[in-house]
């Protein structure tokens, strides 16, 4: 009887598994390859810093290896500051983290764009209210793109 119960769960486990080898028509489905749209991603620094870490560069790369199959268009990289410091400061650190922004795209092998880069400083770092905005040590970075190439 013992014998019959575990051949019975053998056999069981071996059904309910043997799905899991068998091919379906679900499995040859082949995805199409994405398309060009526009890819915006924001990079961020340490404070009074515009030197890119390890996680803004793996960020810069990720969006260069989207836009490689693709015509780009246009790259549009806007630097911000936190509203802590001097307003002068903080435009000179946002332009100098656009620059730095737009010099490690072009060293990922993005491909020949127009680049755009303007600076806010600490312009909008804070609320109508006067609470200031979290996060605004960063760049925002859009890749326009059209057809692929």
């Amino acid at each position: 009887m013992k014998a019959q119960a575990v051949l019975t769960i053998i056999l069981v486990a071996g059904l309910a598994t043997a799905g899991c080898a068998m091919r379906t028509g679900r499995d040859r489905i082949v995805t199409a390859p994405s398309r060009c749209e526009d890819v915006t991603v924001q990079v961020y620094f340490e404070p009074d810093s515009a030197q890119i870490t390890s996680e803004g560069r793996a960020v810069l790369a990720q969006a260069s290896t989207q836009a490689k199959i693709c015509k780009v268009d246009r790259v549009t990289v806007l630097g911000l500051a936190d509203a802590t410091g001097a307003p002068a400061a903080n435009l000179e650190l946002s332009k100098k983290r656009a620059a730095s922004v737009s010099e490690a795209l072009a060293a990922t092998g993005l491909p020949a764009a127009e680049f755009d880069l303007t600076a806010a400083g600490q312009s909008g770092a804070t609320t109508r209210s006067g609470d200031l905005q979290p996060l605004r040590r960063r760049a925002d970075v859009t890749v326009e793109l059209s057809a692929r190439r």
